[in-house]
């Protein structure tokens, strides 16, 4: 008797057209076929959600926490319009306004006051009061994937957007940005001061990588930008007013596309995501809580004149996002190794969050707290992630001195010397066997760097929506 394939499913898969955060990660929005939801980042709860009937969102994007959400149309039947962006008033239900261009809309950007808005070759800035201004607009080369970043955090001015050249980055400083209205009885600190005016004038322009960029990340304070590119395996930390290359870390040596970079909201790691469904996490600055690993011949580096991958920085902590398949196949394939390198992985958007650690406090020491990841897949899936327990660092109440829990992993120290072999091998083969012991110290310690799953739940249908 024959027996022909059958797939046993559980649940329908949740499709979800968009997913992302507002730029202080307090909360994220969600597309899907029955229209937008506003969740709570942590903990997770559905704040509200909105039916639209006639058509589907490609993104909506939210405005911080106000009531404000920038809605632009897409999929098979788009609600809206692809060349318009709808200003919805959650507050009131409806559209209050709306944009329109001579063609698609390819991303969006907001901070207080201010839209950005990317298409095909420019992007160009409004100014959001009582009344929407036109502020400006720049050119830049094909970006199809609407790549534009803008720093949100009090006195910040960057903006960073694709150049016209390929790889490069076109640095824009607008307006400072004004502090968030106080909620609630005014505060007895003073207001922050803005920043001391740079000395020299900032850079405009970074040749940031030779093929296309795929990823452009700034961090609040817009002191620092993050570059991938169409190769995906180095993600690049530059100095936004120098233009300097501060950092260079790897993500892996074959080829991937990075979905995107987020720092760390006191910019001390950051952490990459791509199509391999791996999550990496690295340091920027010593004591951050982990050491990014690397080659055991990287001391070498300053005395001969080794391949770069030797010399590179590996992420310090690492979490693969679990395959959502729900269902049984009576004529599977045998599971692959915990090791293998699956490329079939969900899509994820990741964010940071300051969640409870683990220690209990007491009438004397209140509960610490420490800063982990939440990872969105577009199957519905949420996922609380923390650093792994040898490099957490706790939020302090002084930001200016973090606390460690413990030191530093150690870097592997250069092998002990080996006597040349008679067969006369070449550099070159021995460096191929370096690296090919590279990547078995890599399998050999991965689960000392596996970031600890905290929570897992689902958003989409299974909190009654949809």
């Amino acid at each position: 008797m024959n027996f022909a394939r059958h797939q046993i499913s559980a649940t329908a898969p949740v499709l979800i057209f968009d997913t992302r955060f507002d730029p202080d990660c307090r909360i994220f929005t969600t597309c899907t076929q029955a229209g937008f939801a506003v969740y709570s980042t942590y903990p997770l709860k559905l704040l509200r959600k909105r039916e639209i009937t006639g058509g589907t969102l490609a993104f909506a994007v939210p405005l911080h926490t106000s009531s404000l959400i920038f809605l632009v149309g897409g999929g098979r039947s788009p609600r809206y319009s692809p060349n318009k962006v709808v200003f919805w008033d959650d507050a009131q239900g409806k559209e209050a306004a709306e944009l329109e261009f001579r063609e698609r809309v390819r991303g969006l950007a907001c901070r207080r006051g201010w839209l950005a808005v990317a298409l095909r070759r420019r992007v160009v800035v409004f100014k959001l009061n009582t009344s929407i201004t036109r502020f400006n607009e720049w050119d830049t080369c094909d970006n199809t994937r609407g790549l534009l970043a803008l720093a949100t955090g009090t006195h910040s001015t960057l903006m960073a957007i694709p150049g016209r050249q390929t790889g490069h980055v076109q640095l824009v400083h607008l307006p400072p940005c004004t502090p968030p209205q106080p909620i609630g009885p005014p505060l007895s600190l003073p207001p922050r001061p803005p920043p001391p005016a740079p000395t020299k004038h900032p850079v405009a322009i970074i040749a940031a990588h030779a093929t296309a960029l795929t990823t452009l990340s700034v961090p609040a304070s817009g002191q620092y930008l993050a570059t991938t590119s169409a190769r995906g395996t180095l993600i690049r930390i530059w100095d936004s007013i120098t233009g300097k290359l501060i950092r260079e870390l790897r993500r892996g040596s074959d080829k991937a596309e990075i979905y995107g970079v987020a720092f760390r909201p006191d910019e001390r790691e950051v952490c990459a995501w791509s199509d391999k469904g791996t999550v990496h996490v690295f340091s920027l600055v010593a004591g951050s809580g982990g050491s990014n690993r690397q080659s055991t011949f990287s001391p070498l580096t300053t005395y001969i004149p080794l391949p770069k991958y030797f010399d590179s920085e590996w992420s310090y902590a690492q979490y693969r996002i679990p395959t959502q398949s729900a269902h049984i196949s009576l004529t599977a394939p045998p599971p692959k190794a915990p090791t293998a390198d699956i490329v079939d992985e969900e899509k994820c958007v990741i964010g940071w969050i300051q969640a409870p650690s683990d220690e209990l406090g007491g009438p004397d020491k209140p509960t610490e707290m420490e800063y982990q990841l939440v990872a969105l897949t577009y199957t519905g899936g949420w996922y609380r992630l923390a650093m792994p327990p040898s490099t957490v660092t706790t939020v302090p109440s002084d930001p200016g001195s973090p606390r460690v829990s413990s030191p530093p992993p150690h870097i592997r120290a250069l092998s002990q010397h080996r006597p040349r072999s008679s067969s006369g091998s070449s550099v070159t083969g021995r460096l191929d066997k370096g690296k090919g012991r590279e990547r078995d110290r890599e399998k050999e310690g991965k689960e000392r760097r596996e970031c600890i799953l905290k929570e897992f739940r689902r958003y989409g249908r299974w909190d009654g929506w949809g």
